[in-house]
């Protein structure tokens, strides 16, 4: 046993990732520390990676490509190539000198390979591509009998056969073939003519004893139908007739009761209420009969009608009544035909008629199927080394960039190229944002993703003019959050360049950056003044009005030339006045007293001063922003979309930097003019004389010490 692999490691954004980049890395993957690896499992859709190839890599068809596949396939590749760096070029050719014909697979997969290019018409050509082999797949699979073990109606070679087959395929659920047309299988033949089999033998028990199975003939099944309808009903009628009997002051209640008849009163009786439907079926009474036309709760009326003519009528004769014992008679007339439905097989072979059935099981269909399956599995080596030739060619163009999004994230993290799990680009609030993944369900994504720390905007996306839609979860992770809020509109661009229209529709927030720390106090206390004012002028606003109002209002009640009672008290307004005065002059001595002392710091200890008070305010925002920095987490985010990441993935300052794109005008531009409608620019002449003036009273201060 050779010594273990020597594996290089590199350090990206935090934490070590493996270094691949020779052909003896790839093959050593297999002793590699699962620990080590970037990721144990991902899911096999939805990402921005050859949907073929992650079908591929799936082997157990189970929607999630795990750590011991990827390393089946990284075996079964090596083993029929000859030089593992080969992978590392990701060529879309494969060149069939690099295939291996020292082993009895290699030698049997390069001749699949020499037979694809004669099948296409390249004989001579000395390399193999992916499209070749999705084009000799497609048509292969296109064709009848295909090596999947399953049949469709374009593989009977028979009008009859193929009738046969669609009618099967319809009243079954059905596999699906290459083709992608619905199929049969062995297993799924067997069923259905055992199915068809044991529901003939059901059908011709109830002809072997119609007298007692078929009550009504061949009108039993419509009969049954409309008794079914008013069975419940008839039996809650008659228990009420009985408990009348039982108890004649309960007949009023039993039929519903004068409060029930007046809500009704009061209803659009046009619709027949549910209310009208749950009253008795017929006026109740001790040993009344059922009325079968008249006195019958309207509600019920058309069910009624139908049940005297298919069931009343044909068992009692003309009748206008029926009594309890005559309905107990009907009851057991059809006991034997409802114990004979409930032993019914095959439910699923109803959509065909029984005649249908029969000829289907009598014709000698079920041997033809199996033959026809038996011939498609024929093709199955066939079939099998096609797929080889398509595997080989896809994993020799894709596995290893795969491997770079699984192994290690070095197609996330040295930015040449977007990771798989990277659905493109949202440009949003002047912003470019390059780190979104595709979600199913937001809300669902969004109580995993939190853990994260990243900024995420969720959007709901469309495409002009067409019915496409699509979720993206976009990170933030530069500039500030101020304009950033739900409803907001932008465009999101796939991978493929195209343009979707983008709404936010939720947002999880966390720090974006550092500048946005530093100022957000003081937008907040900003914000708070701004509220503050608002509230209090609103308030004002409302008193002035309510006191206008009173004055309007006492005016136009008092008599024309009376003297108002109340009259202008001086001496209270004087008060009033005195105590602003006093609480402006607090304030300016307070004012003073900052200015005074500021002003007695020596000139280099003033802008210390200015920052230590900025410090102080923006100090503790800026230091849990940056706590929370650098705990933000690719992990998280990837894993609420089904990955199994393995380590920590983190996205330092630096790098989230460059995730998110501000707006900023290219160097060397020239700006023409200036803003006609912006803002008036203040006096430089009032600016120097507000300087001067600061200086004039510090000189003043300092002479007159």
């Amino acid at each position: 046993m050779g010594a273990p692999h020597r594996y290089s490691f590199v350090r990206l954004a935090g934490f070590d990732q493996v270094v691949l980049e020779t052909g003896e890395d790839i093959a050593g993957l297999q002793d590699l520390d699962l620990k080590l690896w970037a990721a144990l499992a991902c899911p096999a859709k939805g990402l921005d990676f050859d949907a073929r190839t992650l079908e591929l890599l799936d082997t157990d068809g189970d929607g999630r490509i795990r750590h011991p596949e990827v390393i089946a396939a990284v075996n079964w590749t090596l083993s029929l190539l000859k030089d593992p760096a080969s992978l590392l070029q990701g060529r879309d050719e494969l060149p069939l000198s690099a295939v291996r014909e020292d082993t009895p697979e290699g030698k049997a997969l390069a001749s699949s390979c020499r037979r694809v290019l004669a099948g296409l018409g390249k004989e001579k050509a000395e390399a193999i591509s992916v499209s070749d082999t999705s084009a000799m797949a497609a048509a292969f699979f296109a064709m009848p009998l295909n090596g999947d073990g399953i049949v469709t109606e374009k593989s009977a070679d028979t009008p009859a056969l193929a009738s046969a087959i669609g009618d099967i395929v319809s009243v079954i659920e059905p596999d699906l073939d290459r083709s992608g047309l619905p199929g049969l299988t062995h297993e799924k033949c067997d069923q259905f003519f055992a199915d068809a089999t044991d529901y003939l033998f059901w059908r011709k028990k109830a002809e072997s004893d119609p007298g007692r199975l078929l009550p009504f003939g061949k009108n039993t099944e419509e009969a049954y139908a409309a008794f079914i309808e008013v069975r419940d009903k008839a039996e809650d009628f008659f228990t009420r007739c009985r408990l009348a009997g039982f108890d004649p002051k309960a007949v009023e209640a039993l039929n519903g009761g004068a409060e029930r008849y007046a809500a009704l009163a009061a209803a659009d009786l046009s619709k027949m209420p549910a209310e009208l439907s749950s009253l008795p079926l017929a006026p109740v009474s001790a040993g009344a009969a059922l009325p079968l036309s008249e006195a019958v709760n309207p509600a019920w009326a058309g069910r009624m009608k139908a049940f005297t003519a298919k069931v009343a009528t044909p068992f009692l004769g003309s009748a206008k009544n029926i009594t309890e014992n005559q309905w107990r008679a009907i009851c057991t007339a059809f006991a034997p035909y409802e114990a004979w439905l409930a032993e019914k097989p095959g439910a699923h072979l109803e959509k065909l008629t029984p005649s249908r059935v029969d000829a289907l099981v009598s014709g000698g269909f079920a041997m033809q199927i199996r033959d026809l399956i038996e011939a498609d599995r024929a093709l199955a080596p066939e079939a099998e080394a096609l797929l080889a030739v398509e595997k080989l060619a896809r994993f020799h163009r894709y596995l290893f960039e795969f491997l770079q999004n699984f192994v290690n994230f070095k197609a996330f993290y040295t930015r040449k190229q977007k990771a798989a799990f990277q659905a493109g680009t949202l440009f949003l609030d002047g912003r470019a944002c390059r780190l979104c993944v595709s979600v199913a369900d937001a809300a669902k994504h969004a109580a995993l993703a939190d853990r994260s720390g990243i900024y995420l905007v969720y959007c709901d996306c469309t495409r002009k003019g067409g019915t496409e839609k699509r979720s993206v979860a976009a990170a933030f992770t530069d500039g500030d959050a101020e304009r950033l809020m739900v409803g907001r509109n932008g465009v999101f661009f796939d991978r493929n360049g195209n343009d979707w229209d983008a709404t936010v529709v939720k947002i999880v927030d966390h720090p974006m950056s550092i500048r946005q720390a530093v100022w957000a106090p003081y937008k907040r206390i900003a914000r708070l003044i701004s509220d503050q004012i608002k509230k209090m002028a609103q308030a004002r606003e409302k008193a002035v009005e309510q006191k206008s109002t009173a004055a309007v209002e006492k005016a136009g009640a008092e008599a024309p030339g009376k003297t108002p009672k109340d009259s202008f008290d001086a001496g209270r307004f004087a008060g009033i006045f005195a105590a602003i005065g006093l609480a402006l002059g607090a304030i300016g001595t307070a004012v003073a007293s900052m200015v005074s002392g500021f002003l007695n710091l020596s000139w280099y200890q003033m802008p210390l001063m200015i920052l230590g008070i900025m410090l102080l305010i923006s100090g503790p925002s800026v230091v849990l922003a940056w706590l929370a920095l650098r705990r933000r987490n690719l992990g998280p985010l990837l894993d609420a979309n089904g990955w199994a990441v393995n380590t920590r993935a983190r996205i330092s300052t630096a790098f989230a930097r460059s995730l998110t794109s501000l707006a900023t005008i290219p160097r060397g531009s020239r700006k023409a003019g200036s803003d006609p409608y912006g803002a008036a620019p203040t006096p430089w002449w009032m600016i120097a004389l507000l300087l001067l003036a600061i200086a004039a009273a510090a000189a003043s201060y300092y002479l007159t010490r």
